[in-house]
């Protein structure tokens, strides 16, 4: 794209005009860019956007109020704009095999709980994983509205930190659920979708899959897809779809069965149940940034950014337990790493904030069995999408690895907040990361005015 183009100009114009006009927010958004450019994130939530997405989330598309779909829309002027959405859910279906998209849920959260309420009634019972063994939050836990809304029941994991099937399927028997909930936030396996479906239909269950972590593996095939064996699946577009924060709902095989209360199929019961029901107009702009995102997803580029995902991951974890880490479940099939900081008498509070003072961000996360409040924890999470999308392969991965320990070997900790630090480690790490980031930038992101350094 020239920036001389109508779009460049207005994006021109307008970063112009934030410079002058309010320096004060301008310099805190350019040092938040120079933050990300110099810092190691190992952040499983999150992972850096092309370029071009950036510049489709900052288009006129935001300027237009669009309720409806496209072509059935309560506003006129979308004749453009149903193009737009139109792409996004062709190039969704496309990615992800699927019969039926929607592409206008504002996250993953919206999503799960479009689906939850509208085929659930209160009180009804849903089945989903433990908060501590990797859920999410929007699964059943009490601390939301999915565990106080419904009648919510947690399965966990076995001993060697894998999903328990057999309690799965048990505790189907014993309480008849309505829905099922797979798929995980903090979850390092292949998750079996064909088996939690074949639970689901003998307690005749709905299933619904969240893929938020592993979207990008289901795209390349390097995770199982759950599309033609969940009911309904849901994903964000911001972790391992490197796109703008927000959310799809998919379905395959099941789009066309019957929806409950026999209104339509199953597809037409979501369209209904997102709008009017749960959302009102669809944030366009963000839909044009799914649309880049998923567009980029379907090419080779893509394939070795997850390919990368995969291998640096196995690569910390490997290196972690080689240095005497407790990584659970022995290792990870996906970006996460989740270790047990129990036997070292650190929590991961006090971790995540030491390798942060170091420039390297992770976070902290329950794990299995863990009796910590949730703003303290047991463990650390870490991701790879990031350092996957700087290009970083094994040797680099297994350094990050090689970091993590330094700090974390090298804190002294004084209860669960608090803790200190070696100066000298501080700043052998923290030149280390700078190494790091300058020989793999952030790709399309500018550096010559930025200061990657120590």
């Amino acid at each position: 794209m020239s920036i001389t183009d109508p779009m460049g100009e207005l994006l021109t114009t307008g970063a112009n005009e934030l410079a002058s006009a309010d320096p004060r927010l301008h310099r805190v958004l350019v040092n938040e860019q120079e933050r990300q450019a110099a810092t190691l994130s190992l952040v499983a939530s999150c992972s850096p956007v092309d370029p071009s997405v950036l510049v489709s989330q900052a288009s006129a598309a935001v300027n237009v109020t669009a309720e409806g779909y496209p072509g059935r829309r309560y506003h006129a002027g979308c004749e453009v704009i149903d193009g737009i959405e139109q792409l996004a859910i062709d190039r969704a279906k496309a990615a992800f095999g699927a019969r039926y998209a929607n592409v206008q849920p504002h996250s993953a959260t919206t999503a799960n709980y479009a689906v939850l309420s509208s085929l659930l009634e209160p009180g009804d019972t849903l089945l989903g994983m433990e908060l501590e063994s990797g859920g999410h939050l929007t699964h059943g836990s009490p601390a939301a509205y999915a565990g106080r809304y419904f009648t919510a029941i947690g399965y966990g994991l076995d001993d060697a930190g894998l999903i328990d099937y057999d309690e799965v399927a048990a505790l189907a028997r014993e309480h008849r659920p309505k829905m099922i909930v797979c798929g995980a936030t903090a979850y390092p396996r292949l998750i079996d979708f064909a088996r939690f479906r074949r639970i689901a239909d003998s307690v005749g269950a709905y299933l619904l899959a969240d893929i938020s972590h592993t979207a990008g593996l289901v795209i390349t095939g390097r995770h199982p897809s759950p599309i033609d064996h969940a009911h309904l699946t849901t994903t964000c577009t911001h972790k391992q779809l490197y796109g703008p924060r927000g959310g799809l709902i998919l379905s395959g095989r099941d789009a066309d069965s019957p929806a409950p209360r026999g209104k339509g199929t199953l597809a037409q019961f979501v369209q209904r149940t997102i709008f009017p029901y749960f959302q009102g107009a669809p944030v366009l702009n963000a839909i044009a940034a799914k649309a880049r995102a998923l567009d980029i997803a379907a090419g080779p580029e893509f394939d070795d950014t997850v390919g990368r995902i995969v291998a640096t991951a196995r690569s910390m974890a490997d290196t972690l337990a080689e240095l005497g880490h407790d990584v659970v479940s022995g290792g990870t099939d996906n970006h996460i790493v989740l270790v047990d900081l129990s036997r070292w008498g650190m929590t991961g509070l006090v971790a995540e904030q030491a390798l942060e003072e170091c420039h390297i961000v992770v976070n902290k996360n329950r794990v299995p069995r863990d009796t910590t409040p949730a703003l303290v924890t047991s463990g650390l999470r870490i991701g790879t999408n990031s350092i996957a999308r700087r290009g970083m392969g094994d040797e680099a991965a297994a350094e990050c690895a090689e970091l993590v320990d330094l700090v974390l070997a090298s804190v002294q900790p004084l209860g669960d907040r608090e803790y200190r630090l070696p100066g000298a480690v501080r700043d052998l790490a923290r030149e280390r990361v700078a190494r790091l980031c300058r020989e793999h930038p952030l790709p399309g992101y500018p550096l010559d005015r930025v200061a990657v350094t120590a």
